[in-house]
């Protein structure tokens, strides 16, 4: 289980409701009402999804409220769970990966997301088509001139606080900040109790109120895209952080219909056109299937990079040389998927090998002039990754680099390469050199991999059987269960 972020939080008395019951649809109905959502969303022009921590879980994320959230068990004085996996590591769930499909397919035109694993732009949803209003445990932004950067690492900071690290950019190079609000940003509102002659008017409950820190440029957006959406799909959220949770209301005011997917009631429930209690993975996949629609398989590519450097002996008889394997983030910046790494040298080599098993990945050697060899590096990768290791060979010899030998492949071309070759062999490892860049003082050159590590396909059919959605489509319509039973009838079909 990961648990991310959640356990930098500060501590706040009351979070609101929690440990709040579970209801699921019966099967019957659980199968209308997906027809119901599929139907809506063939139909609809301007689809919105808004998402919470509930599309999460099934990636061991836990959730916030739920009978085993991390706010129920803290309120219970229990112990959070054991995360089995890192944060880092965690993958795209079915409901992320269909949402990508939806987009490419042009049906979905924007995500709203609470949540701050980052699943929604690892998945491949389009920045500019994401507002991640609470932040992203794994962005990190320029306050100068507002550059964003994406780690493969969880930033080690929340609430808005300066990392260490800066601003790649020469012309700027200030000081980054990571991007997610931490409790001290929110403030409680109390509704208070209105006596008026002897009608008592009991106000909601305290809501809590992040209004005064959410990012404008992405509460912007989002509010532009509710109040475009004809259809406003809530998934996995419980609706109770505001005023994140007034966005779908504002659909309403140009006509478009709420739908919400969430095993708890949610105060936004009244105002809904269609509610529905069940996972969210399943009520997606039997929505996919009945639109006939494919769920992309999930590819992870990860970059490190190799940096070879030499330089002579002050008798100038040999050449010292050091190879680092390191994080494209910077020198200091953690490489969070490769666990050790094991360095050997072609055979005519009496070099001793080496076995690096902490970062940073570094080794010193010394070399007679004439040497010319192979290296080895078989890279052990971390608890999360789908291959246990992979290695990568290096030719080691003494000429100047040529700094015409530099290059940079386009990246988005290699890596849809690299996606079709794992998902052709349903396995990863697939690895790639990207970018090379020589100098002659100090000699050096880098080299930037990109490599597969993660590959996860998904399929309609689940296992338990509560849900198991037909193709089954008229002129492009849908067809309800209604529609189907009025057209059965006893003759043998053609």
């Amino acid at each position: 289980m990961s648990l991310g972020y959640a356990e930098k939080l500060s501590f706040i008395e009351d979070v609101g409701q929690v440990g709040m019951t579970e209801f699921f649809d019966s099967a019957h109905v659980l199968q209308d009402k997906i027809e119901q959502l599929a139907k809506l969303i063939e139909k609809s022009r301007h689809l919105v999804v808004f998402t919470g921590a509930g599309i999460s879980t099934s990636c061991g994320i836990p959730d916030f409220r739920g009978p085993k959230g991390i706010w129920t068990l803290q309120r219970e004085g229990k112990p959070l769970p054991e995360a089995s996996l890192p944060f880092h590591r965690a993958m795209p769930s079915m409901t992320h990966m269909a949402l990508v499909g939806l987009e490419k397919a042009g049906v979905l035109k924007f995500v709203i997301s609470q949540n701050v694993d980052g699943l929604h732009l690892r998945s491949g949803i389009p920045r500019e088509k994401l507002a991640e209003l609470h932040g992203n445990s794994f962005m990190e932004t320029c306050s100068s001139c507002g550059a964003e950067y994406l780690r493969d690492f969880e930033v080690e900071t929340i609430g808005l606080k300066e990392t260490s690290r800066r601003c790649s950019d020469e012309k700027c190079g200030a000081k980054l900040r990571d991007t997610v609000l931490d409790w001290e940003h929110s403030k409680l509102v109390h509704f208070p109790l209105i006596i008026i002659g002897r009608i008592i008017t009991l106000f909601p409950a305290p809501s809590l109120n992040l209004l005064d820190a959410l990012p404008p440029k992405e509460m912007d957006l989002a509010d532009k895209h509710c109040r475009m959406g004809d259809v406003v799909l809530c998934l996995g959220t419980s609706l109770q952080i505001t005023p994140a949770c007034n966005l779908p209301l504002k659909s309403l005011r140009g006509g478009g219909k709420i739908v919400i997917v969430n095993l708890q009631k949610t105060p936004k429930d009244k105002k809904a056109s269609l509610v529905i209690h069940g996972f969210v993975d399943k009520v997606i996949a039997g929505v996919m299937e009945l639109l006939n629609m494919q769920i992309p398989p999930y590819i992870r590519i990860d970059l490190f990079q190799i940096i070879l450097t030499q330089s002579l002996s002050c008798d100038k008889k040999f050449v010292n040389w050091t190879i680092r394997i390191a994080s494209v983030h910077g020198l200091g910046a953690p490489l969070p998927f490769i666990k050790s790494v094991e360095v050997s040298f072609s055979n005519n080599q009496n070099y001793k090998e080496a076995t690096l098993d902490a970062q940073p990945f570094l080794l010193k050697r010394r070399t007679v002039q004439t040497e010319t060899f192979e290296i080895f590096l078989n890279l052990k990768f971390s608890d999360g990754c789908g291959c246990l290791n992979t290695q990568i060979q290096i030719p080691f010899n003494l000429e100047d680099p040529d700094p015409t030998n530099g290059f940079i492949l386009d990246r988005n071309a290699t890596f849809e390469n690299m996606r079709e070759a794992a998902i052709q062999d349903l396995s990863c490892g697939q690895n790639a050199v990207v970018e090379r860049k020589t100098t002659s003082v100090p000699k050096s050159e880098v080299t930037v991999h990109a490599i597969v590590t993660n590959v996860k396909t998904f399929d309609y059919q689940l296992s338990n059987g509560d849900v198991k959605p037909r193709k089954e489509a008229l002129n492009g319509l849908i067809m309800t269960r209604k529609q189907r039973s009025k057209g059965r009838k006893r003759k043998s079909r053609p």
